[in-house]
């Protein structure tokens, strides 16, 4: 026990990424190591939703005045840095084209399109909220909190202040309890992975996989340290793998950011930002910042569109990729749900439905790497921009950055 205790978190998980492979390989027919994988991914999901109603409720009723500034930025800095993830994701496919063979043309028209995302997205926000916590709707789930905190911040006494910051810990206990036993839960979910489909899903799906890996680390490595470059005029790449090997390690095998949330409290702490900023900030990059599922949607889109042939424009690409990682935004929090907006980016080119869900099915036969990159990086980069803001405007008043 003292071993496993002395390597931590990351080794232990390490261990059971390869339990997990071994058994799968060896031992396919031990359907019971599945339950594991299963009921850890269950167990985030119920707790997600209600972690992040009740800290963004519980940090905007203990908010002191004059931060809007420093949230105008960070959001600001969310939302660019997605947008600038979804047009590297159409230059790179566009570059690198990858088409995916097994895929069967159907010759009806797509349902839905840009209309219908609208619409559906607008619907989310303005969801029951009991209905969103429940549905895990992230984008309805966070307008509830703002409008309650909002309205709490006048009325609430200090004892209701207190327990519902009493609530907020122990939901963030919680969710640390859950993150402890990853290593189980990693076994399982690799296990059934790879005693379904085997080693070959990394052959038949090798070049898509690429495509998306060396997408996701162009923007993590490049695009983001550019950014952060830009506001601090400083070295960011200190910053950039500090939030990757504490924040996006642990989201890589956990695949939700919304359950990474005490992991990037805690490291905004370490980093000594401040917390009636940070306490806001990210819950809400969990639901707004979507780098990693830009690229993934863009990929995978225009991967079907290379395959059929379908003759698509630069300018086309880009504002699809637009839409789509914006609408991204209500499915956020939970492993997979970007993979869901893929119907909505092929509808926007004329792809039927039916291709779109084979599309949709790749994403899910690769989800235990893809899906894994795409967290750590929307994860990581929640820390990374909340602190680019904050430390700009530190650098702007004089003040000493900590060391990093």
């Amino acid at each position: 026990m003292t071993f496993f205790k002395n390597i931590g978190l990351v080794g232990r998980i390490i261990i059971g990424l390869i339990l997990g492979i071994l058994a799968g390989l060896f031992f396919p027919e031990a359907a019971f190591l599945e339950l594991f994988g299963t009921s850890f991914i269950n167990a985030l999901k119920a707790v997600a939703p209600p972690l992040v109603f009740v800290l963004v409720l519980s940090a905007l009723i203990n908010a002191g005045q004059n931060k809007a500034g420093q949230f105008r930025k960070i959001v600001f800095l969310y939302l660019f840095s997605t947008l600038s993830a979804a047009v590297t994701a159409v230059l790179i496919s566009f570059l690198f084209p990858v088409k995916m063979h097994f895929l069967q043309a159907v010759s009806s028209p797509a349902p839905g399109g840009l209309k219908k995302a609208v619409s559906a997205l607008l619907s989310g926000l303005t969801d029951n909220p009991v209905s969103a916590l429940l549905n895990a709707n992230y984008i309805g789930i966070l307008l509830w909190a703002v409008v309650l905190g909002i309205a709490l911040k006048k009325q609430a006494t200090e004892p209701t202040k207190n327990i519902i910051s009493q609530f907020a810990e122990a939901l963030t206990s919680i969710v640390r309890w859950i993150i402890s036993l990853a290593p189980i839960g990693i076994m399982g979910i690799v296990f059934t992975t790879v005693s379904q489909n085997g080693t070959c899903v990394f052959s038949a799906y090798g070049q898509l996989l690429t495509l998306l890996t060396g997408t996701m680390l162009l923007v993590a490595l490049v695009i983001n340290p550019f950014i952060v470059f830009y506001f601090l005029r400083r070295n960011p790449y200190p910053l950039v793998f500090k939030c990757l090997k504490t924040s996006g390690v642990t989201a890589f095998f956990t695949r939700s950011s919304a359950a990474n949330i005490p992991v990037n409290m805690a490291l905004c702490k370490e980093l000594q930002l401040n917390k009636e900023v940070y306490s806001v900030a990210i819950p809400l990059g969990a639901t707004i910042n979507m780098d990693g599922a830009a690229v993934t949607i863009t990929v995978m889109t225009m991967s079907a569109v290379h395959t059929l042939g379908i003759s698509a424009t630069l300018p086309a690409a880009i504002i699809m990729s637009l839409l789509a990682a914006l609408a991204a935004c209500g499915t956020s929090g939970v492993a997979g749900g970007s993979v869901l907006l893929i119907p909505l980016a092929c509808s926007l080119f004329g792809i039927d439905n039916n291709v779109a869900m084979q599309v949709v099915a790749v994403g899910f036969t690769i989800g235990f790497i893809q899906d894994s990159l795409e967290t750590a990086l929307n994860s990581s980069g929640d820390v990374l921009f909340a602190a680019a803001a904050e430390y700009s405007d530190r650098i702007k008043r004089g003040e000493p950055l900590p060391k990093i």
